[in-house]
């Protein structure tokens, strides 16, 4: 049997002994799972930080650098002799003001608009002119029917003097009444003359009313455009400023753009370079990827003693609607003068392909014998091959496959393909 305590004996008020459920602290056993979970997470998201850097590192749009392709000198040999910056000038520009002093009645123009030789640009208050041709007209038409009166007492004064001189020679009159028939007849005809003047100055006075009407119809010297509107209906405007700020001197400033030109600056020591005709590229600020072919009209005779120069002026081959007055240009004048096309070399043989562009040696790349650019356009860049000629200075001849003008790639990753979208960096 075995041997059970005695439940009875025992001290019901007592706690339960639990001691016996405790777990030894050397028979516990780590359980590392919740720490690998959170290293896997981290390691998880360095993951995904990481692909999403080199994503955005290869779809980011490469920056590259561009240039554009230079106009060469028509001379294959050509170099550039001299740099030199200035600005583009009219030959004819005019501020159009009125001949009177007057208000402004009527303005027609605006800035920008194009205006023809002899056009009304705008009008002034005629109306103390047109009174004056009124009261003028008046008076020419009152002397001009006394002059029909007095030519008709002359005319009975001369009857009258006859009369007299049959009645003196008959010895009826005295010889004092014949004196006074001869002095009424020359008094009538000297009245007549006088007359006849007043008329001639009224005449005058009606063609000086009519020029001061007409000078109030302001009109424009010559064909151009208008680059400035200076007055405004209601003002006063004069030929001679009256001071103050108050009175106009000017209506618009009128432009003609036909006559633009470059007027350059050039330091006297090196004025010898220049010779008029001399070919020259021009390059407006406002648009550096625009060479202008153009050439030397005339050198000044004369210098700048305070800034030791000699000013040039440079005429535009061609024109076109971006060459504005007063912007900044730079000029590169060319040595030589275009050869012939049917020029050939002293052996008899066909002279060397003349260059059509000029382009920095850094944007030409070479690929299985072959040379070649990137054009930068829109946003995008095209592989183009080229023929290549000489190399002058840091450029490269382009015989063909380039344009003047074209935009390249001088600058950018190595790695830059066909039809790339690419950014130009600033």
């Amino acid at each position: 049997m075995v041997n059970r305590p005695d439940i009875s004996s025992q001290d019901k008020s007592a706690p339960p002994d639990v001691s016996a459920l405790r777990i030894d602290d050397t028979k516990r056993t780590s359980r590392p799972i919740g720490k690998w979970l959170g290293l896997f997470a981290a390691m998880l998201g360095v993951m995904f930080i990481a692909l999403g850097a080199v994503w955005a590192l290869r779809n980011r749009t490469p920056e590259v650098t561009v240039a554009a392709a230079m106009q060469p000198s028509d001379a294959p040999g050509a170099n550039i002799l001299l740099n030199a910056s200035g600005y583009v000038t009219p030959r004819r520009r005019a501020t159009v003001a009125a001949k009177i002093t007057g208000k402004v009645k009527q303005v027609f123009i605006d800035e920008g608009m194009r205006v023809r030789q002899g056009q009304v640009l705008a009008t002034l208050d005629d109306s103390d002119y047109q009174v004056s041709l009124a009261s003028a007209m008046a008076d020419r038409e009152a002397i001009a029917a006394s002059i029909a009166d007095l030519e008709v007492q002359q005319g009975n004064a001369q009857r009258e003097l006859k009369r007299m001189k049959e009645l003196v020679d008959a010895g009826i009159q005295t010889p004092q009444a014949l004196d006074a028939s001869e002095t009424l007849v020359e008094r009538l005809k000297a009245q007549i003359a006088q007359a006849k003047s007043q008329v001639q100055a009224a005449d005058a006075r009606i063609a000086v009313n009519r020029q001061n009407i007409e000078n109030c119809q302001i009109r424009s010297p010559y064909d151009g455009i208008v680059v400035t509107k200076d007055a405004q209906p209601g003002e006063m405007v004069s030929p001679i400023s009256a001071g103050g700020g108050y009175t106009r001197t000017g209506i618009a400033t009128v432009v003609d753009m036909a006559s633009n030109e470059i007027e350059v600056d050039v330091n006297e020591n090196y004025i010898a370079r220049v010779k008029p005709g001399q070919p020259v590229t021009a390059t407006l600020d406002a648009y550096p990827d625009f060479p202008i072919p153009a050439h030397v009209r005339t050198v000044i005779p004369t210098a700048d003693r305070e800034k030791g120069t000699v000013k040039v002026r440079v005429a535009f081959d061609r024109l076109d609607s971006r060459i504005l007055p007063d912007m900044g240009v730079k000029v590169a004048f060319l040595d030589g003068a275009p050869p012939s096309p049917k020029e050939i070399a002293k052996d008899g043989a066909p002279a060397a392909p003349r260059p059509v562009a000029l382009v920095p040696s850094q944007a030409v790349r070479s690929a299985d014998g072959q040379s070649s650019v990137f054009l930068f356009r829109d946003g995008a860049i095209e592989r183009r091959v080229i023929r290549i000629g000489n190399t002058r200075d840091s450029n490269v001849e382009v015989i063909a496959g380039l344009a003047a003008g074209d935009l390249v790639v001088t600058a950018g990753p190595d790695d830059l393909r066909d039809g790339q979208q690419v950014t130009r960096k600033q």
